[in-house]
């Protein structure tokens, strides 16, 4: 059953996924003008992901159907299906190991204690965007792939630059993704001559091994970059809006209400295209080899079906969310994420437990996108 919310509190949305609908799949026009079938339906939409029937490096064909301005590179670990695929998240996986991750807790804590030190001496009052949700992933993915603190302010610009849907965006996006490109190229030949125990340091080590090309590293830092800023930047934003106004969600371990925060209200609201190698059925309706699907994750995560009726209130007696994803393709970079927002949200209330939701229209300004939602704006008060 397709999953229903409060539009007022999800923000604005594009007109294909903000219509309502009863059906599990139904065919949407996308801003581009292509044509996509669209899933709504959680358990029709779980079964999409991990369909290998259903790929992503054919979604980077020229002739595959396009969503919008944000399309991916053919050599990206995100475009990729089967052997190729798997041989990269081996190696990618290898260096994402949970101690590594673990270890980045301490960063996390000093930076959001520092962030939260300047707020309060310019407070009473700021816009947690900016002064906390945006800055906080940066510094944590930067300390994980081994970024000097001095060099973060390129991968803000030019990363969040990556998903501005605007024609002025559009126009500047391949100056930005060559910025990075040439930034990426510079940092691994420093790594090279001078390694640490950062995540790029021992995906450099595994080039000098031969198991993966110089391009396909380039790659891959770029697409844990791409995919783990500003995604988690707009999570957080949003589980801080959440918690603002939305329903108590209280009597919830730290770690099941993020795990809640996340189902409710995912940065990402519908997956990477994939395209049909083959016919296939798929929630009774058939898609014809070449056309393309998109799952809603904010539908299925809001599927009554499967997540208002079960009355579980830990989330190891409830069904898993979309929100990462699920399948071959299911996001590496989870635990990072579920650490800085257990981190980021503890310390936050713990600062400023009056925190509230400052008054005026100009307090929360919603960002309008396709392959992210957020907030560009969320001023507070305590």
């Amino acid at each position: 059953m397709s999953g229903t919310f409060d539009h007022h509190r999800v923000g604005p949305l594009p007109p294909f996924l903000a219509a309502p609908s009863s059906e599990a799949v139904k065919r949407v026009r996308m801003p581009t003008g292509d044509h996509m079938w669209l899933v709504t339906d959680y358990a029709v939409g779980r079964a999409a992901l991990a369909d290998t029937r259903l790929s992503r490096a054919a979604a980077t064909h020229p002739d595959a159907p396009k969503w919008g301005s944000v399309d991916l590179s053919p050599n990206s670990i995100m475009s990729l299906d089967g052997a190729d695929h798997a041989r990269l998240r081996r190696v990618a996986g290898a260096a994402f190991t949970s101690a590594r991750v673990t270890a980045q807790a301490a960063v996390i804590e000093e930076a959001a204690d520092a962030l939260l030190d300047r707020l309060q001496v310019a407070g009473p009052g700021a816009d947690l965007v900016s002064g906390y949700a945006s800055p906080l992933p940066m510094v944590a993915l930067s300390s994980l792939l081994g970024v000097p603190a001095a060099e973060r302010p390129v991968f803000d610009a030019a990363v969040t630059a990556l998903f501005d849907m605007t024609p002025q965006g559009t126009r500047r996006r391949g100056r930005h993704i060559l910025t990075l490109i040439k930034y990426m190229s510079s940092l691994i030949e420093r790594k090279r001559d001078a390694p640490g125990q950062d995540l790029l340091s021992a995906l450099v080590r595994v080039e000098q091994s031969g198991e993966i090309s110089r391009i396909e590293l380039i790659n891959l830092g770029l697409a844990l970059l791409m995919a783990g800023y500003e995604t988690t930047a707009h999570q957080l934003s949003l589980a801080i809006l959440e918690l603002l106004t939305g329903d108590a969600l209280d009597g919830q371990s730290v770690e099941d209400l993020v795990e809640e925060l996340l189902r409710k209200t995912p940065s990402t609201p519908i997956s990477f295209p994939r395209v049909a190698i083959e016919d296939l059925v798929l929630g009774g309706t058939t898609v014809r080899q070449g056309e393309a699907v998109i799952v809603s994750l904010l539908h299925g995560n809001h599927d009554a079906e499967v997540f208002c009726t079960s009355g579980a209130k830990s989330s190891a007696r409830r069904p898993a969310h979309l929100t990462f994803g699920h399948g071959a393709h299911r996001c590496m970079g989870a635990p990072l994420v579920l650490l800085q927002m257990k981190i980021a949200l503890t310390r936050l209330w713990q600062r400023f437990p009056g925190l509230r939701l400052a008054p005026g229209d100009e307090a929360l300004v919603w960002r309008e996108g396709l392959a992210t939602r957020g907030v560009s704006r969320l001023v507070v008060e305590w």
